[in-house]
């Protein structure tokens, strides 16, 4: 072939190469401006509001009951404008699928109120961290070392001990026919394992109870201010003058913790240091400075502060909760004699009248663990769940959720929705005997008692085992009857944590009539 040829050849090639591209190009942009052209589903429903302040104005303060009766006008999915927040409330299982298995990692933020950053060492911990390396590893390290089977298999003698101090009690004040404030007895019980399971062995056994006595006030304060609506997360261009004065206020029981904390870990390391510490790990404590020591060269090492938030998540946490899941099912059972009289007799089979309960009969007591799952269901702990946030824009539900949108998954609605639920409203443990798929997993979203997704509740396995072990024994060891002068009302007080209206207040009366095995 001729120069000549060869070089038409060549031409004709990058012709037909620059056509290609120009033509790719123009495509590309003809298809973006298309899909600018495309309208977005519009946002979801709601109630109108007032300019700049939106909605605020009309929020009833049991928030759970609120949007449910909202969802009867506007729908399972609706918008509020609260101040400049945006929020977004889900109140179907379909809807919390969406969110939790179809677009979970978009929604794996949490929206972080300001009083939160200030107990948790500016959001440190798993609960409000953002999705990401760092909170991946303090994950890994919780669910896999510090609240394995094998870590809370070791602190059992902690959890036996206490329930034995407690039973004593109980059965003094049976004795004398004195009635006692179950919750306030029931937060004694799950304080004080608790901080048995977290220092129990690095605080020195003369100074725990000085410890739980300032606990015990500082826990019920923390929990009120962070379930205390706060103009500065409504309006962040506020939050410099903390006109409601929380965050100062938090800072101050922040203090308190972090002291409380501070001595802990001193008492501990000079344990450490002593000639007959053997190394083993004897609470969750020594598990974290053990981990913060072997993880100090990872690519996202662990800090004492990581170890600050952890405490304090478990302490937060871990009390109030399982308190009020425990007082709700004693006031449920105590206003049916016939459920607490089955529950009893499956322990009596298991356990016999002849020795206390141990955490190793629980796996036999199916009708216990009905019991726990119908008292989630009926009173979550959390009814709201922790708020969500996508990080990008969302179609839920055919609507649009923009980026950074608060959204609120109503737990409390979902587990009362009559379309899946029979007989809503009514506490039958029995309902859970025939559907045993349904467990704490957040697999089937019609049952969300400690959310769903990647940010799943990491401590199910230490709730589950605390609550059920604390309710054997109460009932167990114990009938109970409401005494005369007092009423039982099952009434809830909404708050970040659900909890009674008014506290239950009993009259344990023993069962067995060996005094032994009140000892």
């Amino acid at each position: 072939m001729s120069p000549i040829s060869n070089l038409i050849s060549d031409n004709t090639v990058n012709l037909t190469t620059y056509a290609i591209i120009i033509l790719t190009t123009i495509f590309l942009i003809s298809w973006y401006f298309f899909k600018r052209r495309q309208p977005q589903p519009p946002l979801p429903p709601g109630p109108r509001g007032l300019p700049i302040v939106g909605n605020l104005p009309f929020l009833d303060p049991d928030l759970h009951t609120y949007f449910t009766n909202l969802a009867q006008t506007h729908g399972p999915i609706f918008k509020l404008n609260l101040g400049s927040k945006l929020t977004v409330v889900v109140n179907s299982p379909s809807l919390a699928r969406e969110i939790f298995k179809d677009q979970d990692i978009n929604f794996s933020n949490h929206d972080v109120p300001l009083t939160a950053r200030v107990i948790t060492y500016g959001g440190l911990d798993l609960v409000w961290l953002p999705y990401g390396a760092e909170w991946r590893m303090l994950r890994k390290i919780c669910v896999l070392k510090l609240l394995s089977r094998k870590t809370l298999d070791s602190f059992y003698e902690l959890r036996r001990k206490e329930i034995r101090e407690r039973t004593r009690y109980l059965y003094e004040q049976g004795l004398k026919n004195s009635p006692v404030n179950v919750g306030e007895q029931v937060f004694l019980t799950t304080i004080n394992l608790t901080m048995n399971m977290l220092w129990g062995g690095s605080v020195k056994a003369e100074e725990m109870e000085s410890v739980g006595t300032e606990f015990k006030g500082v826990i019920s304060e923390i929990t009120r201010l962070l379930g205390e609506p706060n103009v500065s997360d409504f309006f962040p261009w506020l939050a410099r003058f903390d006109l409601q004065g929380l965050v100062k206020k938090m800072h101050g029981l922040a203090k308190e913790v972090d002291a409380i904390f501070d001595r802990a870990i001193d008492q501990m390391q000079r344990l450490r240091g002593r000639d007959d510490d053997d190394g083993e790990c004897k609470d969750f404590l020594q598990h974290l400075m053990k981990l913060k020591d072997q993880e100090s060269d990872s690519e996202v090492p662990i800090t004492v502060n990581h170890v600050k938030a952890v405490l304090a998540d478990m302490v937060v946490g871990g009390t109030d909760t399982s308190t009020n899941t425990i007082e709700f099912a004693m006031a449920e059972l105590i206003s049916n004699p016939e459920l607490m009289k089955r529950a009893q007799q499956e322990l009596d089979e298991v356990v016999g009248k002849d020795s206390v309960v141990e955490e190793s009969h629980i796996p036999r007591l199916p009708y216990l663990l009905a019991i726990m799952k119908e008292t989630l269901r009926l009173y979550p702990t959390i009814p709201l769940l922790v708020p969500h946030r996508p990080t990008e824009n969302a179609i839920v539900g055919g609507y649009t959720v923009l980026k950074d949108t608060k959204v609120f998954i109503n737990v409390w609605s979902i587990q009362r929705d009559p379309s899946v639920w029979e007989n809503p409203t009514e506490f039958r443990p029995e309902r859970f005997l025939d559907k045993k798929s349904c467990d704490f997993t957040g697999t089937d979203y019609s049952f969300l008692p400690f959310g769903s997704g990647r940010r799943i509740c990491a401590g199910i396995a230490l709730a589950e085992r605390m609550v059920l072990y604390t309710l054997a024994t109460l009932l167990h060891s114990f009938d109970w009857k409401i005494p005369e002068g007092h009423v039982l009302d099952l009434k809830e007080k909404f708050g970040i944590v659900l909890k009674l209206k008014t506290p239950l207040v009993a009259l344990p009366i023993p069962r067995f009539s060996d005094s032994n095995l009140y000892l």
